[in-house]
């Protein structure tokens, strides 16, 4: 199964969200990741919707999209031509035997450290999920206190844009 990002353009009213997220409910659609903030127009949101499956899958998702009230543009976002971003916020512990090994991984993934206690780091990361994984995966060994994700933002490159309905 692939994994497809869509786009989608609402009004910014109350319930949008309830029912972008309700229609994958109804119909059985599992979600890997929703985003949702306002546009440059404060009229609009933008929703980044990402999940798994087939081409008829993808096709169902954007018809039934489509077909909601409030929903003013859909489109599935290719990979090759789009920027992804997450964003993840990591409390690790802080000692002094793994310290250094902490910061040289904050250093080589770019990350930055936000908040430093004697205890623990609190260290943020933004890039491509792929990138946010490895680093997870690499503080683990150093006991992993907390952490939070955004999930993905997407916009495509160059002059491509999801146009809002004026």
């Amino acid at each position: 199964m692939d994994q497809y990002v869509i786009g989608v353009i609402v009004s910014n009213v109350s319930g949008v969200l309830s029912r972008v997220s309700g229609m994958f409910t109804r119909r059985g659609f599992n979600i890997d990741c929703l985003t949702v903030g306002e546009t440059e127009s404060s009229g609009f949101s933008r929703i980044t919707v990402a999940f798994h499956g087939d081409k008829e899958l993808k096709t169902r998702i954007v018809q039934q999209l489509e077909k909601l009230h409030d929903v003013r543009e859909v489109e599935v976002l290719d990979k090759n031509d789009t920027v992804i971003r997450e964003l993840l916020l990591i409390k690790v512990r802080n000692n002094s035997d793994s310290r250094q090994d902490i910061m040289t991984a904050v250093e080589i993934f770019r990350s930055k450290i936000v908040d430093y206690s004697p205890t623990a780091l609190v260290c943020e990361l933004t890039g491509e999920t792929s990138k946010i994984d490895a680093f997870i995966e690499l503080l683990k060994p150093y006991g992993i206190m907390e952490m939070c994700r955004t999930g993905i933002v997407a916009l495509e490159r160059g002059e491509n844009c999801l146009k809002t309905a004026k």
